[in-house]
């Protein structure tokens, strides 16, 4: 009896790990999920307010990174960064208003390397920056198989669609609708995943794979979002960000004077001073409930999205990658949307699902992802066993995704590739699927970066438009610490002036986890400027490893002292 036991479970163990073996052979499907906007708001992510039940499955049964970061805090740069794997200093694309294969390079992206490979690849929804930043057509032909879809009932998403306590409609940032009442009787989101859920259904039977790209609008602004998801969180519940003033010692260039939301209708008519007045708090407490509202009916769509991929039988050959753009302030440091450096605007969910490594077949029968109703009141637990803990970076999606789905991932980039059409600025981050992160790598760095047209607010600091960009920010993230330096930058040349330090951040993570109290100092700026004098073959990136390596190792001396 024991040896028939060892026997069978031998041979299930073989079995197992045959499959395994196949699945990594084979090519998969690819479905990539990107939400607008999302922070790490998330239940897999540690946040107890916010409901996000089927995000949380898909986690459950994923490799799931904690800290991952966008290269640039908004829209357009970042997804370009993401897609074509370089950084905004390689695409050159800062703001809103120039297509990369004609502005800097004729880079490879994601989906055209798939498509390359014999992928038909569509796109749903937002997933590149749509107008001048993809050509106005979503990077197509070259990316995708067949024209982007864009849902029909987004051309209303500025318009003033919102009811306000006068009865009357106004473009507000806090905007909960009866859906029936909405043209169409839908929202941009619901088409999305209607359309996404079409194509799914169109390629389960084809011999080819394919890559589906998904990109959700929301929880971008406005948060026009259908009215019921408000009642997940009564507003008596919600609570403020816990550090809702600006750092006493935060330069004035550091700080983003979160115009988009000033501009609309509900928050112009507060009156707010400019830049640093605050938003009354009864109304920074709606705003919270709303985005968190639209973080809830954002994860509805996700969970019909898989809950098709598992009905259809795609789940054991598909990988899901979920993943945003970039954070969003709710009020820390006195700052909402993004435009900035900090981690609430950098750091962003990064999720993979891959059959056969992070998840076998259930034996059983039960389905994968089955939907979870955010709004039925119920209990999940989710286990999340499989986290990285350590930094990675959106450059490294694009190699990690290709390599896992059964292609070659991308070589790395010269140091200087505008004529490589493709290349990798990130990493391969595959080997963290099969070996259990063993601890701290204080190695493992993020690079972030965000213009600025002057030293101070001005009405165009979260959106310069390239021509009046004046200082970049470049920012340094470590297991341990941030550290930010502002430097002179020529936007006709795109060169950054290394010498021309106009502040400085740094902050110690383990005392200071929400980047509150900078301390960098006089002392620290007199060293920074001594390392300008590094021969200028050295890379930015490596100049600002240095000079952190040098500034911390006198603070841990100082503190071996006392």
């Amino acid at each position: 009896m024991y040896i028939c036991a060892r026997t069978w479970l031998l041979l299930l163990v073989l079995h197992t790990l045959a499959l395994a073996a196949v699945a990594r052979r084979e090519r998969r499907n690819v479905l990539f999920i990107m939400a607008d906007d999302l922070r790490t708001s998330l239940g897999c992510y540690g946040d107890s307010v916010v409901k996000s039940p089927n995000i949380d499955q898909l986690a459950s049964k994923s490799q799931v990174f904690l800290n991952a970061f966008a290269q640039q805090a908004v829209c357009a740069p970042s997804r370009t960064s993401m897609l074509t794997s370089r950084r905004p200093d390689t695409t050159r694309l800062y703001d809103f208003n120039s297509y990369w294969r004609v502005h800097s390079g004729n880079y490879t992206t994601l989906p055209q390397y798939f498509k390359s490979r014999g992928y038909f690849t569509m796109s749903v929804g937002k997933v590149f920056h749509p107008g001048i930043a993809s050509n106005h057509s979503d990077d197509y032909p070259y990316s995708w198989s067949i024209p982007a879809y864009h849902p029909p009932s987004f051309q209303y998403e500025k318009e003033k669609m919102c009811k306000g306590e006068d009865g009357k409609l106004h473009a507000n940032l806090l905007c909960a609708v009866n859906v029936t009442e909405q043209p169409g009787g839908t929202l941009p989101d619901m088409e999305s995943t209607d359309e996404a859920v079409r194509l799914l259904k169109s390629r389960a039977n084809d011999d080819a794979p394919f890559f589906l790209a998904v990109g959700y609008h929301k929880p971008h602004i406005p948060f026009r979002i259908p009215q019921d998801y408000l009642g997940l969180y009564p507003i008596e519940q919600m609570t403020l960000a816990p550090d809702p003033d600006v750092p006493k010692f935060l330069p004035p260039v550091a700080y983003n004077p979160w115009m988009d939301v000033r501009k609309r209708d509900d928050v112009h008519k507060l009156n707010i001073s400019f830049p640093y007045g605050p938003i009354p708090k009864d109304f920074q407490l709606r705003i919270r409930q709303h985005y968190y509202a639209a973080v809830s009916y954002m994860d509805a769509q996700v969970g019909r999205l898989l809950s098709t991929l598992d009905e259809l039988g795609l789940a054991d050959t598909t990988m899901v990658v979920f993943t945003s753009d970039h954070g969003w302030s709710l009020g820390e440091h006195g700052e909402w949307a993004k435009y900035s450096n900090f981690d609430v605007t950098t750091r962003v969910p990064l999720i993979f699902y891959v059959p056969g490594v992070t998840a076998f077949r259930d034996w059983l029968g039960e389905y994968t992802f089955p939907f979870i109703d955010v709004l039925t009141p119920s209990e999940h637990i989710f286990k999340y066993d499989k986290v990285t803990r350590n930094v990675v970076e959106l450059v490294d999606v694009f190699p990690t995704v290709s390599y896992i789905a059964g292609l070659r991932a991308p070589g790395p980039c010269p140091d200087i590739s505008f004529q490589e059409e493709l290349c990798t600025e990130g990493d391969n981050l595959a080997y963290t699927f099969r070996h259990r992160e063993r601890g701290k790598n204080e190695e493992a760095i993020s690079f972030s970066q965000y213009p600025r047209p002057a030293d101070t607010p001005q009405v165009n600091s979260d959106l310069p438009d390239l021509k009046d960009i004046k200082i970049m920010g470049y920012s340094l993230r470590s297991w341990d610490y941030r550290y930010t330096l502002w430097l002179g930058f020529d936007p006709k040349t795109f060169q950054v002036n290394v010498s021309d330090v106009h502040a400085g951040e740094l902050y110690m993570l383990a005392d200071d986890p929400g980047q509150d109290k900078n301390v960098y100092s006089d002392s620290d700026h007199s060293m920074t400027m001594k390392m300008a004098s590094l021969p200028h073959t050295v890379s930015l990136q490596m100049r600002m490893k240095l000079q952190l390596l040098y500034l911390t190792a006198g603070m841990k001396t100082n503190r071996g002292k006392a």
